[in-house]
């Protein structure tokens, strides 16, 4: 009886350790702070305005981590002497007749959407197409707690210091 058992573990052992699949899809490496930036103008639909949507995982190779936290800049514009200036949304810009736009976003761990709304957005189209975003993706720890240390995230520049994120290897995709 022993012989019969010794038998099927060998046998067993053999079968489910030689048993190998495809290779899955290259995965995101763990966590830690990342950043990617999109070109991209709105388009309208009756449902939800003016939007811009896409899934994280054409940009980062997989969803987000459960713990992970978005931020989104939108690029306002350049100084004199040619640097970005990145102000964090959601924000509101206001014009000289009293009317404003709102930039917002939400996301999931699979997908984003950002939106604009306001007054007269359709005869604003410096505001709504080829617009710049510049997405943060830092693990919920380090963006939650009573830390001394927390980064003022209205200032990106603060941003990629604190989580160390490497400026000048931002992967731009244009949709």
């Amino acid at each position: 009886m022993k012989k019969i058992l010794t038998l099927f573990a060998v046998i067993g052992l053999i079968a489910f350790s030689s048993c190998e699949g495809p290779e899955g899809p290259p995965g995101r490496d763990g966590i830690g702070a990342e950043a990617f930036e999109i070109e991209a103008s709105f388009s309208f639909n009756t449902t939800d305005g003016y939007i811009i949507s896409d899934s994280f995982g054409k940009y980062l190779g997989g969803d987000l981590f459960q713990n992970e936290s978005v931020l989104v800049y939108r690029l306002e514009g350049t100084t004199s002497s040619g640097s970005d200036v990145w102000q964090l949304i959601p924000t509101d810009v206001y014009f000289s007749n009293g009317e404003s736009i709102t930039y917002d976003y939400n996301f999931s761990i699979q997908a984003f959407t950002i939106f604009v709304g306001g007054d007269n957005i359709a005869n604003r189209p410096a505001y709504i197409n080829n617009q710049v975003f510049r997405f943060v993706i830092i693990p919920a720890d380090f963006g939650t707690g009573k830390s001394v240390n927390k980064a003022d995230y209205s200032d990106y520049n603060a941003v990629i210091k604190k989580y160390n994120i490497d400026d000048s290897n931002v992967k731009r995709v244009k949709l």
